[in-house]
């Protein structure tokens, strides 16, 4: 079958909510992928983090190839050999105390909202059904409807109302307002790190921090999603180590699951997780034998080949290439570790059209709104292969952008 046909065929029988690039991946390995025609691309994208080991990661294949061979699923109707593992090595991975293992990042969010509010009713003496959770213009935290019902995107919200309450929204980075928008109701706050989707947006340099003593002093949770910004992503394990605010929740997935399944995690301070018991919350798939195998795996690559080190030194690599390319179509360039967010004026280049240009090109990358170009390849890519990236950028740029005078500063 034929690329276009294979786009035919999943737009007459799918669902038409993404706006994909119109490649038709078959395979792939390490930081390269192949389309059903035989080109190859270099991935600068890595599925939004999940794909961080690279494609199909030989030491991630064995371990789900080995749970394979003795066990799939079970329910958490029963007790499995991998699951106490796994959430013992998560939660000391990420410096908390226990983990509740989920399957998607939304899952993992809606947990963490859960168990916040349950929390402020049993801990925090707020009445009953008035917990309030602060949030951030500009967050992306998933697609469930309590979810959107938050988020400040039109299109992921119009038709789908009416949302839940108990949601206020404060400019993101600004930690004063976060402080100025706490209540006797306040439950909790819930913020990304860098916010990914919003255009790889980095709060000012303290933020997290701030955030943390300010919790700290009302006497409310800090909930940090790092579904995106987690394991290694930004140059340490987890964003909000750069600051050492660590927060009494944390969400992750994506990466989690090496590429290979959906596993995602609420990780907690023990007094915090204590408030699910049982019946209270709960999934047929989440931590399952294959989950919890592919996980641990995950999390022994992480810590055994360094790719949160790896990240930080090609990051540096490749922020300083994005630096050199000064196109006048460039109004600002954010990043930390390997992502990065190219933000451009639309009156110049469509992000979009330059995602074009570099599949033609055989380059992966994907916009985000109209006017930000971001780039997540996986930590095993190698540093010519990016570099490789960059210089198409700069070509694609040439090709579709209308030059006028130059806006970036550098």
């Amino acid at each position: 079958m034929s690329g276009q046909q294979a786009i035919n065929r999943e737009h007459v029988f799918g669902a038409q909510n993404y706006a994909p690039l119109p490649v038709v991946l078959s395979h792939g390995r390490g930081a390269h992928v192949f389309d059903v025609d035989g080109h190859r691309y270099i991935d600068m994208m890595s599925a939004y983090s999940a794909a961080s080991f690279g494609h199909l990661h030989p030491r991630l294949v064995k371990a789900m190839r080995d749970q394979l061979e003795r066990l799939d699923i079970v329910s958490r109707a029963f007790h499995s050999d991998n699951l106490g593992g796994f959430c013992q090595e998560l939660a000391q991975f990420a410096g908390l105390d226990s983990c509740l293992v989920m399957n998607t990042g939304a899952e993992a969010v809606e947990t963490a909202i859960k168990a916040a509010r349950r929390y402020a009713y049993d801990e925090l003496a707020i009445p009953a059904d008035k917990a309030e959770i602060i949030v951030a213009y500009g967050n992306f935290h998933g697609r469930t409807t309590t979810i959107v019902g938050f988020s400040d995107d039109p299109n992921s919200k119009r038709g789908f109302g009416p949302f839940a309450p108990g949601f206020a929204s404060v400019p993101f980075g600004d930690a004063d307002a976060i402080e100025l928008a706490i209540n006797r109701c306040t439950a909790a706050v819930l913020v990304e790190p860098i916010q990914g989707e919003g255009g790889v947006i980095v709060p000012p340099e303290g933020y997290l921090a701030n955030l943390r003593r300010i919790c700290d002093r009302h006497g409310i949770l800090l909930l940090f999603d790092e579904v995106q910004s987690g394991f290694g992503r930004t140059g340490r394990n987890f964003c909000f180590q750069h600051e050492d605010a660590v927060p009494d929740g944390l969400i992750v997935g994506k990466a989690l699951g090496g590429g290979l399944m959906p596993v995602s995690a609420f990780i907690a301070r023990r007094a915090l997780m204590d408030v699910f018991t049982p019946g209270s919350h709960g999934s047929t798939f989440g931590g399952n034998p294959l989950a919890a195998a592919v996980g641990r795996a995950a999390i022994a690559l992480m810590q055994e080949e360094q790719l949160a080190e790896r990240s930080r030194a090609l990051g540096e690599v490749l922020l300083d290439a994005l630096h050199r390319i000064r196109h006048p179509a460039i109004i600002a360039l954010r990043g930390k570790g390997l992502w990065a967010g190219i933000e451009l004026d639309p009156a110049q280049a469509k992000a979009k059209e330059v995602c074009l240009a570099m599949m033609r090109r055989g380059v992966l990358a994907k916009e985000t709104h109209e006017s930000v170009l971001r780039l997540a390849p996986p930590l095993v890519i190698e540093e010519r292969d990016m570099l490789q990236a960059v210089s198409v950028l700069s070509e694609a740029l040439d090709e579709v952008a209308v030059v006028r005078p130059s806006r970036y500063a550098g």
